[in-house]
């Protein structure tokens, strides 16, 4: 069974990564979030257990966050009254997730003025922690405009003072009383320069411990992320799901067993991790994409598998997830990798993904018939594209493949 020592910190760290391109660049918020929320509950003294805690809150928060077009509205405005959707979808996310669910009550009320926490059935702590992602948050919303710029330092008493007088209403007094402390200081503002604020996380990581995880803790991690990515488009719902479900299947009728097979699963739940970069416009459009929009999508398996490499190093689930678009021609994506680089393992993704992807309704097509999708399968082989073997595997029991693909 898959079972290994994993640097906890380092993996939420990397995970985050994955949030951050929502925003289509790597522009940190949950990042900064993290550290400035850290460093606030360092001023009120709170227990390291704690500071890392939110840390690892604040670079999760917007886990429930998969489209672009909502990640600009969370950032264009102080306040917006959609925002507690993608809490509510944070928190359910956290709550499936063994590992992180303690994450979960500050995630969901992490929008939630402190006039109205105050109001909720929540313990002290956990109302003041969602409070002080708010307000983390809410900062980096204000200092955006001058990132990686000196001028932050001249615009810092400003947007101290704004959120001053947002006290009581959107926020603890108490929490802006720490902020204005640490706010002071132009090291609090200059630490969020990218090599800075990665070199801090590191810094950090070093002393906290490496915890063992079992398959299904991994599994379950794993789960998590695949259900962000699946929720940029209602047409690629449960598809992370169904391919892994697949492509573990498929491995299994082969012979592999053991840790071989439960990564095979998890690099299926993954192998799409680098699309939140691409626009859900691109993902919905229901004609042919241009060469520019072909190329935002050709980047996410790129991005999935050095994501991946941040968390699986020492295994081969970034190479069998980020080879996911590769074909035995070499005229695949992003690699332009040949057979001779193409295990088994990346061959079952492969078929797994477009044999899902096929029975799944997308915007510019109808979900496709059984004997079609096998057709389209070994017409691909036949173009030295698929592995004839991997298609026959799956053509032999091809019923219960679809129904794992469509969910039935």
């Amino acid at each position: 069974m898959l079972h290994q020592d994993i640097d906890l910190h380092s993996t939420i760290t990397a995970l985050s990564c994955s949030l951050d391109l929502v925003g289509i660049d790597e522009i940190r918020h949950g990042k900064r979030v993290a550290m400035m929320a850290y460093h606030i509950a360092g001023e009120l003294n709170w227990p390291e257990s704690e500071k890392i805690g939110i840390l690892h809150a604040g670079m999760l928060h917007d886990c429930g966050v998969a489209q672009i077009r909502e990640h600009r509205q969370l950032t264009e405005t102080l306040e917006w009254s959609g925002a507690e959707a993608h809490a509510e979808r944070g928190a359910d996310y956290l709550s499936a997730c063994p590992l992180l669910a303690h994450l979960a009550p500050e995630v969901r009320y992490h929008h939630t003025r402190w006039e109205t926490l105050l109001l909720l059935p929540l313990d002290p702590h956990s109302r003041l922690r969602a409070n002080l992602l708010f307000l983390a948050d809410r900062i980096d919303v204000l200092q955006v405009p001058y990132l990686n710029s000196e001028q932050i330092l001249t615009a810092a008493p400003g947007i101290v003072a704004r959120l001053q007088g947002l006290s009581g209403s959107l926020f603890a007094p108490e929490l802006l009383d720490a902020f204005a402390r640490v706010a002071d200081s132009q090291a609090f503002w200059l630490a969020m320069d990218p090599d800075y604020l990665d070199e801090d996380l590191r810094s950090l990581g070093k002393n906290i411990a490496h915890v063992a995880l079992g398959y299904t803790a991994q599994r379950e991690l794993a789960r998590l992320f695949s259900r962000v990515v699946d929720a940029k488009s209602p047409y690629t719902e449960q598809h992370s799901e169904r391919v892994a479900l697949i492509a573990r299947q498929l491995a299994a009728d082969f012979g592999i067993d053991g840790q071989e097979l439960e990564q095979v699963e998890i690099a299926g739940l993954l192998h799409d991790i680098g699309k939140l970069r691409v626009s859900e416009d691109i993902i919905d459009k229901p004609g042919l994409l241009t060469a520019a929009e072909r190329a935002s999508m050709q980047r996410h398996s790129y991005d999935t598998y050095r994501i991946l490499q941040r968390v699986f190093a020492d295994s081969k689930i970034p190479v069998w997830a980020g080879f996911h678009h590769e074909n035995l021609r070499g005229e695949g994506y992003p690699f332009k990798s040949g057979s001779e680089a193409l295990d088994l393992e990346c061959r079952i993704i492969s078929v797994a993904d477009i044999f899902q992807a096929l029975a799944q309704t997308r915007p510019y097509r109808e979900s496709m018939a059984l004997h079609d999708i096998l057709d389209d399968l070994r017409r691909r082989v036949s173009a030295g594209e698929l592995d004839a073997g991997v298609v026959d595997k799956l053509a032999e029991h091809a019923d219960d493949y679809y129904a794992l693909a469509r969910g039935d």
